[in-house]
């Protein structure tokens, strides 16, 4: 049995909130009576996700000082996620909260981020990090929107890059918090010059470029600039992993989802076990890939991220898609 010391250990950096759910799944959000609360937020549900494969990790972010907040710190105290780099953010901040329903026709999503509390980090937490021994620092895109956030993580991501810690970038991005796309390019490219590997979507990498159009040559343009690994996401299409000068597309599980969320924070989580306990890069997006099938077809998105064991036997049962080949 694997000791605790000899664990990975991943720092996670971004938003955590409370998701409701309609109940029973399958309810539209106007018409639902019930509700059930889970953890959520993008890095708070990789956090989720690494924790249920057995890694020790710790989340960086803010909450607010009211029930909602200590809802969430209560949550991940319960997945066993550390809390030592979480602030308690003033009052005129509010964690955030989310609507998401469990269906895949006419999906719909509601997330309340006004005055969100993630982005009142203190300014000491990069300083509180321990970095010995640290597989990697995640930061989500998030965290890098608003300011002191910005900052903060900026900041997180120069001592790790001092340090020798690898850093991976998820860019989740969230257009409503940023000012513009253009301030949104700038900061992400100043980011993903220090990270080792970056991951987004088509969207996502165009963003980062500063272009109009969604190509996969802007993450293998990127690729070739800096970060060790880009892996450009293409949902039902699968991916295209850019990693020392080559490039694997990859195809999907295929199942009966549920909804259409949580398949990237699985992902992402499965990925980086896999990838920092020293497999190659292809064994980490199919294991990645089998974790996000496992998500979109069951309900919640912290709650339902899977095991290691749950992960292995799924890719037992099922085969992966052949994959889509882009071409730039």
């Amino acid at each position: 049995m694997t000791s605790p010391e000899s664990r990975l250990r991943f720092i996670v950096v971004g938003r955590a909130g409370m998701d409701l759910y309609p109940e029973p799944a399958g309810t539209k959000i106007a018409e639902a009576a019930q509700f059930s609360a889970m953890l959520g937020g993008s890095a708070a549900n990789i956090a989720a996700g690494l924790a249920r494969l057995g890694a020790q990790v710790d989340l960086m972010t803010a909450l607010s000082d009211d029930p909602v907040g200590r809802f969430c710190a209560a949550r991940l105290d319960a997945f066993g996620i550390g809390q030592r780099l979480i602030s308690r953010s003033g009052p005129e901040t509010r964690t955030s909260l989310a609507l998401s329903e469990t269906l895949m026709d006419q999906h719909e999503t509601v997330i309340y981020r006004n005055g969100a509390a993630d982005f009142d980090l203190g300014a000491d937490l990069p300083d509180r990090m321990d970095l010995t021994g640290l597989a990697a620092l995640v930061v989500t895109g998030t965290a890098l929107a608003r300011e002191p956030s910005r900052m903060v993580t900026l900041r997180a991501i120069a001592l790790a890059q001092e340090a020798e810690v690898p850093v991976v970038l998820d860019l989740d991005y969230r257009p409503y918090s940023w000012a513009s796309a253009e301030e949104a390019s700038e900061i992400y490219t100043a980011a993903a010059q220090h990270s080792s590997i970056v991951v987004g979507n088509d969207l996502e990498f165009a963003v980062l470029r500063g272009a109009s159009s969604p190509t996969a040559d802007h993450a293998r343009t990127l690729c070739r600039e800096g970060p060790g690994a880009c892996i450009y996401k293409m949902g039902q299409d699968g991916a295209i992993t850019f990693h020392a000068g080559q490039e694997q597309a990859s195809g999907i599980f295929p199942v009966r989802a549920l909804k259409p969320v949580g398949a990237g924070d699985a992902f992402l989580a499965s990925f980086l076990v896999t990838r920092f306990a020293g497999s190659g890069m292809d064994e980490a997006v199919r294991r990645g890939s089998a974790a996000a099938a496992l998500v979109v077809s069951r309900p919640g998105c912290s709650e339902a991220m899977p095991r290691a064991e749950d992960v292995t036997a799924f890719m037992q049962a099922n085969r992966m898609t052949i994959p889509t080949v882009i071409e730039a």
